[in-house]
């Protein structure tokens, strides 16, 4: 690759395009079994081939996940899925299973396998491993550290792809390989329906003193021993790129369209700034904050994670800015704005417009109209059309109001 890839979430169609419109060079998206988000809407085969359809016409790619730890009555059906979902025009399928890996080799030799972060990847040797058998790229464990990446690019072939996290929440366990959602809430995290257990309220007990519990911490509100701040390095794009990555990976397949857009955005102004020699800006960092987050930590990337890179006292998301509406168009005859509503907003507030490309702008909501042209106060309803009049905004700019 000529420019490191921006790697992005596409949890359905929206998020999809708004990841791509917004800066995206590829993204991510699962179809209706074998990905481990069961949280997010995922893709049935013919949405796969509308979003992939798009993806290709603006230049760009799309990655299948496919995995899931399977057992054996997933593999028994892993075949016919692949087969199909290879006829939507897939870049790539990304597995973590040496089993799901070879059933793709047999079904789709073709197709180019990335192999995910559950496989634990950590040194070179395991990377030579997959791309002797045939892997194109691998996504390293989120527990190495920028130097230990660097090592790891010296000692592997150059057409081996090296794929990393560099945004979205961190996981309590072992490259997201954790069995507390299966013990405490009988469901799979390493099948795509993960409680989060890590993000509940915990307190001590002593063995012999059952029914005694004992905060870990001075906080009536109880603790969260286990709940991580969020990967955030975009203050530190040279640095990924001198390491030798080859694509930064932002997570959150069920976060908003939202969350996709303005953390897309940031990225790709971060890495477009240094390619183009132009120092790093600070606002960037100040966008990301916008959307909901855990606060920020830079994980492994420069050290162990201590007592400052998790948030003890809370395991709710900090969310400053509502997404009110999304702009479908422009009105030319009467000279207004078309929104789509997201979230309630009404005169009087001052709105900012964050275009998919451009700086962000800010206006003041002094006259508005429903879909039917009557006046109104305030837009109460999901999706209802609104019509604002002031000059043309870029279509899908998204529209915030500060909370």
């Amino acid at each position: 690759m000529d420019k490191v890839e921006l790697l992005a979430p596409a949890g359905n169609m929206e998020k999809l395009k708004m990841a791509i419109l917004y800066g995206a060079d590829a993204v991510y998206l699962a179809g209706e079994e074998f990905g481990l988000r069961t949280a997010s809407d995922n893709f049935t085969f013919e949405e796969m081939k509308e979003g992939i359809d798009f993806v290709h016409e603006k230049g760009k790619k799309a990655y299948l996940t496919m995995n899931i730890i399977p057992h054996n009555e997933d593999i028994t059906k892993a075949e016919e899925f692949i087969g199909k979902a290879a006829l939507s025009g897939i870049d790539a399928v990304l597995v973590s299973d040496p089993g799901m890996f070879g059933i793709i080799k047999k079904t789709c030799p073709e197709l180019s396998i990335h192999v995910s972060t559950q496989a634990n990847i950590t040194n070179y040797e395991s990377v030579n491993f997959w791309h002797s058998i045939g892997a194109s790229r691998v996504v390293l464990a989120r527990e190495l550290s920028l130097n230990e990446i660097k090592e790891i690019r010296e000692n592997i072939l150059d057409d081996m792809e090296l794929e990393a996290f560099v945004h979205g929440s961190m996981c309590i366990s072992y490259s997201g390989r954790c069995l507390l959602s299966n013990y405490m809430a009988g469901r799979d995290s390493n099948k795509g329906d993960c409680a989060q257990p890590c993000r509940w309220k915990y307190h001590l007990m002593e063995e012999k003193r059952p029914g005694e519990y004992f905060p870990i911490q001075e906080d009536k509100r109880g603790t969260f021993i286990f709940n991580s701040k969020d990967l955030c390095m975009i203050r530190h794009i040279p640095e990924l790129i001198s390491s030798g990555i080859s694509s930064l990976k932002i997570e959150g397949r069920v976060k908003s369209s939202f969350y996709v857009a303005t953390v897309v955005k940031a990225y790709r102004d971060a890495i477009d700034a240094y390619y183009n020699n132009q120092p790093y800006d600070e606002k960037w960092y100040e966008e990301i904050r916008k959307v909901s987050n855990r606060d920020f930590t830079t994980g492994f990337f420069f050290n162990k994670p201590g007592p400052n890179d998790h948030n003890y006292g809370t395991s709710s998301y900090i969310r400053n800015y509502d997404f009110v509406g999304l702009v479908k168009g422009y009105d030319s005859e009467n000279k207004m704005v078309v929104i789509e509503q997201r979230n309630r907003f009404k005169l009087g507030d001052t709105v900012e417009v964050m275009p998919p490309i451009g700086t962000v702008t800010q206006f003041v909501v002094n006259e508005m109209y429903d879909g039917e042209g009557n006046a109104i106060n305030v837009a109460p309803h999901a999706q209802m059309e609104v019509r604002i009049p002031m000059e043309a905004l870029p279509t899908d700019a998204i529209l915030r109001v500060n909370k």
